[in-house]
């Protein structure tokens, strides 16, 4: 094994498994709510999809990183690597839809303008979500075409360097970079959907403190459901702008170092998004949130109480 790959792996095993407890935690919630009461919010129909999409593609990076640093000969093997990144962009893709609907969601439950469109789009909110699901269908389209493309082109690169050839480095990022482009902008749609959602929640939160009589001292609820979701909207932008950019750089040096250790250490970077958003998710809802208290207090009733056992 090579240096440096034991601290990878432990960092790897550690971001496995606290997304895989926090996205978890949020699927069997809502699936035992959803066994009691026969029926599910779009709310937590929306979160349940991006943690089960999440869990997906923390499995998926797991084996990513697991064959690149023990095997990296075994993605010459065209339909391993095939396969591998179709699954990857099928989860990365509905992770990043489910929460850029969950931002659009926000913001019609939320904000409050007095515009006619706003109203009737907010009446419909469901059907304005099955919108935006057949949409990214659509785009999800073009993004396995791109992946695929993107999958053989990296796959000659990696045998070229395998035969120790030479292929000019200049031909190779003019390639990747072309393929980038279409790559940014899929994932840039979602991304102002997000950023819109932000700063229309921004706006409705100005209009709504302006309009507070100056006086009032009793607890504002829509203020605080303002700033919550604004919390969760920014979060979000802020994880995916680290995500995609750790995505586009984990190409990029392995075309240009041709350095599967650099490739691994944008992957880990990466995988913060999956991985750490379910938290900000889980304090973010009330329901969740409440769920995970009472459940962080039972743990600590049953280790007092193993705990006099012991001793």
């Amino acid at each position: 094994m090579p240096p440096g790959m034991e601290s990878i792996f432990l960092i790897a095993a550690i971001e496995f498994i606290t997304g895989m407890l926090g996205n978890g935690f949020i699927v069997l919630v809502n699936c035992i709510d959803w066994v009691k009461s026969q029926k599910l919010s779009s709310a937590d129909c929306i979160l349940t999809c991006l943690a089960i999409s999440r869990i997906i593609l923390l499995w998926i990076t797991l084996f990513d990183i697991s064959v690149m640093a023990l095997s990296p000969r075994l993605y010459a093997i065209d339909k391993l690597a095939k396969f591998v990144s179709v699954l990857w962009t099928l989860s990365n893709h509905l992770a990043t839809w489910s929460a850029t609907c969950l931002s659009v969601f926000y913001f019609f439950k939320i904000a409050n303008f007095s515009h006619p469109w706003f109203a009737w789009l907010r009446w419909r909110i469901d059907r304005v979500l099955v919108g935006l699901a057949l949409g990214s269908l659509f785009l999800l389209f073009f993004n396995l075409e791109l992946t695929g493309t993107l999958n053989d082109f990296l796959i000659n690169v990696y045998k070229i360097y395998e035969r120790n050839s030479t292929w000019s480095s200049d031909v190779s990022k003019t390639l990747y970079l072309n393929n980038l482009m279409v790559y940014n902008f899929i994932y840039l749609i979602p991304f102002l959907l997000s950023l819109i959602s932000l700063l229309l929640l921004s706006l409705s939160l100005i209009r709504h403190i302006r309009n507070m009589q100056p006086n009032s001292s009793s607890r504002d609820f829509s203020t605080e459901a303002h700033k919550r979701a604004m919390k969760m909207v920014m979060s979000f932008l802020l994880l995916f702008m680290l995500h995609a950019s750790s995505i586009h750089l984990i190409g990029w040096f392995f075309i240009t170092l041709e350095k599967h250790e650099a490739s691994l250490v944008f992957i880990l970077i990466s995988t913060i998004f999956p991985s750490g958003h379910s938290f900000i998710l889980i304090l973010g809802n009330s329901k969740l949130r409440q769920t995970g208290l009472e459940l962080l207090w039972h743990l600590n009733c049953y280790l007092k109480s193993v705990k006099p056992l012991a001793s």
